[in-house]
C-alpha cells in the first residue's frame, strides 16, 4: 500500500467526521438484516461497524445486548454485569442502549462512577477480583472498537473468565442477536435510559483505586520511582487517560501525559499511513505526535482507545515494532520473574516473531504457539499455566510477579510501565535490549502485506492443508513443517504456515475484506524476506487454484 502524502500530518477540519450526522444515523437507521454487511457479526474482538454503514445502531446493540442476556441465563450467571466504554463517539450512545436492557432484564450493573471511561484491562481485573471472592459469577460488556477510525462503534463479551469470549459462545450471542433484529426487536426487553438510571440496577462504583493499587503487584513500581524514570504518555485520547494522574500519584512516578485532549472526532490525531485517522499505537504515523517528545524523556508510552495495546518509543530509535518489544518484554520477564515457576509456559501467535522462539529455548522454556486471537491465552493465564501471552498486534499480558492471575484480556498499561521498568532495572532502554537480542539470537527480518483475494478463493483457505502444496524449498532453504493447524493447542489456524531454518511465511484470509494477509520472517536478510513474499505468494495461488 503506498503511504498517503500526508501520513504522519495532523488532521485537517475535512478529515473530520459530521458528529452530529453519525450520532442520528446510529439512532434513526433501522439495519436491513438481508444485508449480510449490515447483521451483526462477532470477529476476534467482538462487533464492530459504524453508523453511517448501518453496521452499528441503536437496534444492533439492543439486540445485541438481549443476546447475551439470554446467554448468561442459560450459563447460570446471575452476578453483576461490569460495563465499560471508552471514548468514541458510538461508544456512549452504545453504552446507554446497553444499560435500557440489562435493567429491563434486572441484571445488576456495574460501572464508573460519574459516567466515567472504563478500558478493558480493567473491566478484565474488575471481572477476576469479583469472581475471586466467590459467590453469583460477574461477567462484562466491554464498548469499543479499540484503535478504530472514529466513525466506528464496537462491543465485545468477556465471561467470568475475564478475557474474551470463545467462537462457541460469540456464535450463540451472534446468531441469537439476528434473530431479534430479523424479528424487528420482539422479545428484546427494553426501557428507556431515563427509567434505567432510577431502576436501582446501576451501581456506580470506582474502578480506577483498585486497579491502580493493584498494579504493584504485576509491576516493580518501587524500581521505577527509584530509578527516577520519565515517562512520556500520550493516551491517544483514550479510555485510559485518568488513570496516569492516579498511577503517577499513588506510586511515586515521573509521568507526564504530553497530550490531554479527549475528543469524540479525534481531531488531534496524526493520520496513518493509509490518510485515515486511526489510534493506532503500533503505526509511527499515528504515533507522530509522541514521537516529537521521544528525546524528551526516558521513554514513552502510547496505547490505543480502550487500552489492550500498546506503543512504546525509545530516546534515538523512535517507535519500537511490536515483535521486538515482546521479545524483550519476555527475555526480561522470564530473568527477572523469580516468583514465577519453571514449568510455566510463553505464548505467543503463530505470526509472532521467531525469535520468541529463540528466547524461550535459551531460558528453558515451552512456547506455545497458538492462531491469531487472544482468546486463546485466557485459559492459561487465567489458572497460571501461561506466564506470558502476546500477539504481534502489539497486545500481551502477564502475571502477577507471585505467579498469579493479573487479567486475561490484553492491558496496555502494564506493558507500558514495564518498559519502564525495564530501563529502570537493566540501565537500558527496550530498545537497546533488542539489539542485544539481535546479537544474541539473530536480527529478524518481518513484514505483513495484504492481497485481494476473490471471496470464492477466500472461502477454500480453511481447507488448505500439507497436501495441498508440493514445493519442498522455500526461498533456498528446506521446508521443515507445513502447518495448517497450530503447534501451540492443535486449533485451526484458519490458513497456513510453512517454515524453515531462517524463515517462515504464514497466510490467513482477512475477517472483513476481501483480502488476505501473509507474514513473514528471514533471519538472513531483506532480499531473502522478498524471496519468501514472493514465493509465498505463487504457492498460495497455485493451492487455491486446485
Amino acid at each position: 500500500m503506498a503511504i498517503h502524502n500526508r501520513a504522519g500530518k495532523v488532521a485537517l477540519q475535512t478529515d473530520l467526521i459530521n458528529l452530529p450526522k453519525l450520532m442520528s444515523y446510529y439512532y434513526r437507521i433501522t439495519p436491513n438484516v438481508e444485508d449480510v454487511q449490515q447483521k451483526v457479526t462477532f470477529g476476534t474482538s467482538g462487533h464492530r461497524g459504524s453508523a453511517l454503514k448501518s453496521s452499528f445502531n441503536q437496534n444492533h446493540i439492543w439486540a445485541i445486548t438481549q443476546a447475551v442476556v439470554d446467554y448468561r441465563q442459560q450459563a447460570g450467571i446471575k452476578g453483576p454485569m461490569v460495563v465499560g466504554f471508552d471514548t468514541h463517539a458510538l461508544s456512549y450512545a452504545a453504552y446507554m442502549s446497553v444499560l435500557e436492557v440489562l435493567t429491563a432484564n434486572q441484571v445488576a450493573v456495574k460501572v464508573q462512577k460519574d459516567d466515567g471511561f472504563t478500558p478493558t484491562p480493567v473491566v478484565s481485573q474488575a471481572i477476576i477480583a469479583a469472581n475471586a471472592n466467590g459467590g453469583e459469577l460477574t461477567d462484562g460488556l466491554i464498548i469499543t472498537p479499540s484503535h478504530n477510525p472514529p466513525q466506528d462503534g464496537g462491543i465485545k463479551y468477556n465471561p467470568p473468565h475475564g478475557g474474551p469470549a470463545e467462537a462457541d459462545i460469540t456464535k450463540q450471542i451472534e446468531a441469537k442477536a439476528n434473530q431479534y433484529l430479523a424479528k424487528q426487536l420482539s422479545g428484546v426487553q427494553k426501557v428507556n435510559y431515563g427509567v434505567a438510571l432510577d431502576s436501582g440496577w446501576i451501581d456506580e462504583v470506582d474502578f480506577i483505586a483498585p486497579y491502580v493499587n493493584a498494579l504493584s503487584s504485576v509491576i516493580d513500581l518501587e524500581a521505577i520511582a527509584k530509578a527516577k524514570i520519565r515517562i512520556g504518555v500520550d493516551p491517544l485520547g483514550g479510555s485510559g487517560i485518568y488513570y496516569w494522574e492516579h498511577i503517577a500519584k499513588q506510586h511515586g512516578l515521573d509521568i507526564t501525559l504530553v497530550n490531554e485532549k479527549v475528543d469524540p472526532s479525534f481531531g488531534f490525531m496524526t493520520l496513518d499511513k493509509d490518510g485515515k485517522i486511526r489510534m493506532d499505537c503500533s503505526s509511527p504515523y499515528a504515533m507522530a505526535g509522541l514521537l516529537a517528545h521521544s528525546e524528551s524523556y526516558d521513554v514513552c508510552v502510547g496505547n490505543d482507545p480502550d487500552y489492550d495495546r500498546h506503543g512504546i518509543v525509545c530516546p534515538g530509535f523512535g517507535l519500537m515494532n511490536p515483535n521486538h518489544y515482546l521479545a524483550v518484554a519476555i527475555d526480561y520477564l522470564l530473568t527477572y520473574r523469580q516468583g514465577w515457576s519453571a514449568d510455566l509456559a510463553i505464548g505467543k501467535t503463530l505470526v509472532s516473531s521467531a525469535i520468541i522462539d529463540r528466547i524461550c529455548q535459551s531460558h528453558n522454556r515451552q512456547c506455545l504457539e497458538v492462531p491469531v486471537g487472544f482468546k486463546w491465552f485466557v485459559d492459561g493465564l487465567a489458572n497460571s499455566t501461561i506466564a506470558f501471552g502476546g500477539e504481534e498486534s502489539a497486545g500481551a499480558a502477564f502475571l502477577n510477579k507471585d505467579g498469579s492471575t493479573w487479567c486475561t484480556d490484553k492491558d496496555g498499561f502494564i506493558l507500558a510501565l514495564l518498559a519502564a521498568e525495564i530501563l529502570a532495572v537493566t540501565g537500558k532502554t527496550p530498545a537497546q535490549r533488542y539489539v542485544e537480542l539481535t546479537e544474541q539470537f539473530g536480527e529478524s527480518f518481518y513484514t505483513r502485506i495484504d492481497s485481494p483475494i476473490s471471496l470464492k478463493k477466500k472461502a477454500k483457505f480453511e481447507k488448505l492443508s500439507s497436501d495441498s502444496f508440493t514445493d519442498k524449498e522455500l526461498a533456498g532453504e528446506t521446508i521443515t513443517a507445513i502447518l495448517s493447524h497450530a503447534p501451540g493447542n492443535n486449533a485451526a489456524i484458519g490458513g497456513i504456515k510453512v517454515t524453515t531454518e531462517n524463515g517462515w511465511f504464514a497466510a490467513r484470509p482477512s475477517g472483513t475484506e476481501a483480502l488476505f494477509k501473509i507474514y513473514a520472517e528471514s533471519f538472513i536478510s531483506e532480499d531473502h524476506l522478498a524471496e519468501i513474499i514472493s514465493q509465498a505468494q505463487v504457492m498460495i495461488d497455485a493451492a487455491l487454484k486446485a
